[in-house]
């Protein structure tokens, strides 16, 4: 059989395209719903229609997001029987309980009170209304969270037991199983980094607005809000990823030993973290590297003096485990993904720094270039959490689930590759013409803005006072 038909090389495909894509939507709705559900808080607190105006301006945008959401992530849900019939065969009964659990406490929770925002303004009454986007987004975080408990899963397995007459994994406790120590600290981390991604799309829709100088009274609260909440989300997403980075040394070190391209074990000064390298194609080598001493040892032990183990100690602590085999996920891989999320994240935190001390006092940038790097800055975080993602899935290869299942074992083995191509190819074209899609009526409702006169049933409120500029 043609490589390029290989039936595991393409389900692998297939999976890591079609879940990137369904990535795209995840952390800017779990964002926009909190987002839309201060701005709605703000305007029943104070009365004051601009904020009414960025509640229905941002929640339009969040609602074309989540319906993409829905649409790509239903598809999630059946390449698990489709391509890794095998994977669910074993793992099914502790993998799928906190997705059942996203599905029937989360999801729902989601549409039901989603529906009665969208019909409920002017009919019900205002705490109320206001009380359905917050469930909202509670029920948009909760889902997050049993998502990322079920990768955990995945990364650090717990809570089972295997029967060995069926050959599978059965589990012994939800309440553990939910409680995962890499699922406590990667939600957090996640959560923030979603707020980053909110935060930016606010910052870049706002810049738009304010370099033509229109909508003046709701874009310039809009775009200070977006600044601090990227400053604030950072500051968080960089503590949490921190918590992280130790789950991640305590569960799967191999991981840890490849972002780093460490190949034997070290400790304290030699430890250190690499800004970059050059080394030869098979990453084994280094030709070039600017480091920072005891970084790496701190990074994975809050020490200085602490030992970081390597690839190669770890693989043959793996043979000896496992069997034989090669346990190194792929580590040119690794080692960028690890960076580029750190460097994509970093560069959006410095451009909301930098855009609180431009427009501090009531100013505002009059170079054009300021406004066009602000406009022009929102894929960042949505890029760092999408190679977040690479990293943290790659570099738990060649597992599946970790020192249970392999990824060439989860493969469903009635599927030819011509069979996972043809869907391949089915998915790429309808995701593509669904981009378009999302991306023309994104653009189109940016460009409109926020209406510009108050709702009929509040002409006579108080529009004579300002928003709040912060």
């Amino acid at each position: 059989m043609n490589d390029w038909l290989d039936p595991l090389l393409l389900s692998r495909w297939q999976f890591g395209l079609t879940t990137i894509y369904h990535f795209l939507f995840v952390p800017l709705t779990i964002g926009m719903a909190f987002t839309v559900a201060v701005f709605q808080t703000w305007w029943v607190r104070t009365g004051q229609l601009a904020y009414r105006r960025l509640t229905h301006f941002f929640g339009t945008i969040f609602l074309i997001n989540f319906a993409m959401g829905v649409v790509t992530g239903i598809v999630q849900e059946f390449q698990f029987g489709m391509n890794w019939s095998d994977y669910s065969r074993f793992v099914g009964d502790v993998f799928g309980a906190p997705l059942a659990f996203e599905g029937i406490v989360a999801f729902f929770l989601e549409a039901t009170f989603i529906g009665l925002w969208i019909f409920g303004w002017d009919k019900l009454p205002r705490l109320v209304h206001l009380a359905t986007i917050w469930l909202v987004s509670l029920g948009s975080i909760a889902s997050a969270y049993f998502i990322i408990a079920a990768n955990a899963f995945m990364q650090n397995p717990i809570a089972f037991r295997i029967n060995e007459a069926k050959g599978r994994a059965e589990l012994t406790s939800i309440g553990e199983l939910l409680w995962n120590p890499i699922a406590r600290a990667a939600f957090p981390h996640t959560i923030f980094a979603c707020f980053m991604v909110s935060a930016g799309l606010i910052i870049s829709v706002a810049a738009w607005h304010l370099a033509r100088r229109q909508n003046l009274d709701t874009m310039r609260p809009a775009l200070r809000f977006g600044l601090w909440m990227m400053v604030i989300a950072g500051i968080g997403t960089t503590v949490m990823g921190d918590q992280l980075s130790l789950a991640m040394v305590e569960a799967q070190p191999m991981k840890m030993a490849a972002a780093e391209a460490l190949y034997n074990t070290a400790t304290g000064a030699d430890a250190s973290f690499s800004l970059f390298t050059l080394g030869t194609p098979d990453g084994v080598h280094e030709l070039f590297s600017i480091r920072i001493p005891y970084l790496l040892s701190f990074l994975s032990t809050h020490s200085l003096d602490g030992t970081v183990e390597g690839i190669n100690d770890l693989q043959a602590q793996y043979v000896q485990l496992y069997g034989p085999g090669d346990y190194t996920p792929i580590i040119w891989i690794t080692y960028w993904s690890f960076r580029w999320m750190i460097l994509l994240g970093v560069l959006h935190i410095l451009v909301a720094v930098a855009g609180l001390w431009l427009t501090r006092g009531g100013r505002a940038p009059r170079n054009a270039w300021v406004w066009r790097a602000a406009v022009w800055s929102f894929p960042l975080s949505l890029a760092a959490m999408i190679v977040g993602w690479v990293f943290t899935e790659m570099g738990r290869q060649p597992w599946l689930v970790f020192g249970l299942l392999k990824t060439a074992d989860g493969v469903s083995p009635g599927v030819s590759g011509l069979e996972v191509l043809i869907s391949l190819a089915a998915f790429t074209l309808i995701y593509g013409s669904l981009a378009v899609v999302e991306f023309r009526l994104i653009i189109k409702a940016v460009k409109k803005g926020p209406d510009a006169s108050p709702p009929a049933d509040e002409e006579s409120s108080d529009v004579r006072r300002p928003a709040t500029v912060y």
